[in-house]
């Protein structure tokens, strides 16, 4: 008889999972979604002819087999400019080789970001906050904090005090809401790893001797910290259509996936989960009868979907975790203000995204995705940009209905001099609850939830809400593929998938390495 996996979600971690079982096995998939749409957080939403991408995700990754999943899935696009980035292509299924362009908008001007010792860098910051930056520096270099308790300790001992206080304390706050003291500085060691001031610097220097529009034709920068960057893979109609077209394989394989599905109870027996009740958008519900189950739901709701419930214990710690959850606004304009680095006649800045350090201001984030990618802007006489808010589900911003969001958001661009409202020709609000896993709250008990979960025998968590961890795309890739190898193995053994995006290897290279 055919064995089944219940795989809940169909984003990045769901849809590699499912695929790869479909692939690679008899086991037959099953994917149970809650949206309209597969992608999850990597999704594209499209309004009017134009194109969002929540959050912005970068085709990169030091995984050579991540990388060759999305290459066989869209190849990149042949043809180059003369700096070797790809040019629209013909063929809608490739691969673009993007520029990767973010900089900070600080005191009304940009500061290069990472942080450089260019000459606009020390101009925009003066000399006196320089000097500071510096001795900071070194001091923080001589008498590190030692153990770093949180993520303000974590920031001291790479950037200085001064560094952080400028540019990294409140943008941080901003983005989860509360003192970065009150933070894990996992997530520092997670989302920044080996990054500092040194790396930067020497990166910096590498570019002058190296210039990146002769060496740019590829994306293969393993030894290159992700913040540093400079060209990554990016479909041409934005991250959503990796994942439809992985899904058009998934159905090509016999695989299914099923729409519109809140899992709402997760059956035990014996330390197995035997079954999964979801509920649709009428209220009817139907159970789900498998022998491996692979989770990307947020852990909090899992542990309260199990049936019979969990230890007192562990419930209390799943309810516990936390979550940031975030706003979209994609804001279609005639044209920026202008600016010295603006492009007539649009003057489009050059910006894949601007890091919003301004603390007079609520945004957090600001996308160009006419650098994303020109295929995502319906209009190329227009300028498509997503403005990103960090907030609580059924705060301030969370309960203001789409027009009094638009009215605040376009007003704060204007507030800090980068729009005319008079230039706003359209706008589109998505919320995302959940977006980011909270390294706060009961976090520091984490390893009870993990325990309890990893005995359950046939169950595997997987990706950034599965795991209740800051996973990129790619890292969430690989957490799928780890728990599809321990399921053909007849494995229960779910340290492997753990020890994704701890490391700055991720583990499938480390146990290939002949050394």
């Amino acid at each position: 008889m055919m064995q089944i996996a219940l795989i809940i979600g169909a984003g990045p971690a769901g849809l590699t999972a499912a695929l790869e079982l479909a692939r690679n096995s008899d086991i037959r998939p099953i994917v149970l979604e809650a949206l309209d749409d597969v992608g999850g957080i990597s999704r594209t939403i499209e309004y009017k002819g134009n194109r969002m991408d929540i959050g912005g995700h970068r085709f990169f990754s030091k995984s050579d087999w991540v990388m060759d999943w999305w290459r066989q899935m869209m190849p990149p696009a042949p043809d180059k400019d003369a700096d070797g980035f790809s040019q629209m292509p013909q063929n809608d299924r490739h691969l673009l080789i993007r520029p990767r362009l973010s900089r900070i908008y600080f005191l009304r001007r940009f500061f290069d970001y990472p942080i450089s010792l260019s000459k606009k860098t020390m101009a925009n910051l003066g000399p006196v906050r320089l000097v500071r930056i510096g001795v900071a520096y070194i001091w923080a270099s001589l008498f590190p904090r030692k153990p770093e308790k949180n993520l303000e300790d974590f920031f001291y001992n790479r950037f200085g005090g001064e560094l952080y206080r400028t540019f990294f304390k409140d943008y941080t706050e901003k983005v989860w809401g509360v003192a970065c003291r009150a933070i894990s500085p996992e997530w520092g060691a997670q989302r920044i790893k080996g990054l500092s001031i040194t790396k930067a610097i020497l990166h910096a220097a590498k570019k002058i001797v190296f210039p990146a529009g002769k060496n740019a034709a590829g994306v293969a920068q393993k030894g290159t910290e992700t913040s540093l960057i400079e060209r990554f893979l990016y479909p041409k109609f934005g991250p959503g259509q990796m994942w439809r077209i992985a899904a058009e394989a998934l159905r090509a394989q016999g695989g299914e996936i099923h729409f519109g599905l809140k899992v709402i109870t997760l059956k035990q027996e014996n330390n197995r989960i035997v079954a999964i009740e979801t509920e649709d958008a009428d209220k009817s519900r139907r159970w789900w009868h498998g022998d491996w189950v692979i989770s990307s739901m947020p852990m909090r709701d899992m542990v309260q979907a199990l049936q019979p419930p969990a230890p007192d214990e562990v419930r209390t710690v799943a309810n516990g975790l936390m979550y940031r959850d975030f706003i979209t606004m994609g804001l279609l304009l005639k044209k920026l203000k202008p600016r010295p680095e603006g492009k007539p006649p649009l003057n489009l800045l050059p910006d894949t995204w601007i890091y919003i350090q301004e603390p007079d201001v609520k945004i957090g984030r600001l996308q160009i995705f006419n650098n994303w990618s020109p295929a995502l802007v319906n209009d190329p006489n227009t300028i498509w940009m997503g403005l990103e808010y960090f907030c609580q589900e059924d705060d301030e911003l969370w309960r203001m209905n789409d027009e009094e969001f638009s009215r605040f958001a376009i007003a704060e661009l204007a507030k800090i001099d980068l729009i005319d409202p008079a230039d706003t020709l359209d706008w589109r609000v998505a919320r995302v609850p959940k977006a980011y896993p909270a390294y706060f709250g009961s976090y520091d008990r984490f390893d009870t939830l993990r325990e309890f979960t990893d005995g359950i025998s046939n169950l595997f968590l997987v990706g950034r809400n599965g795991m209740h961890r800051y996973n990129n795309q790619d890292h969430s890739m690989v957490t799928a593929k780890l728990a599809v190898e321990a399921i053909l193995a007849g494995s229960t053994d779910k340290s492997g998938i753990w020890s994704v995006n701890v490391e700055e290897e991720y583990h499938e290279e480390k146990k290939s390495d002949p050394t």
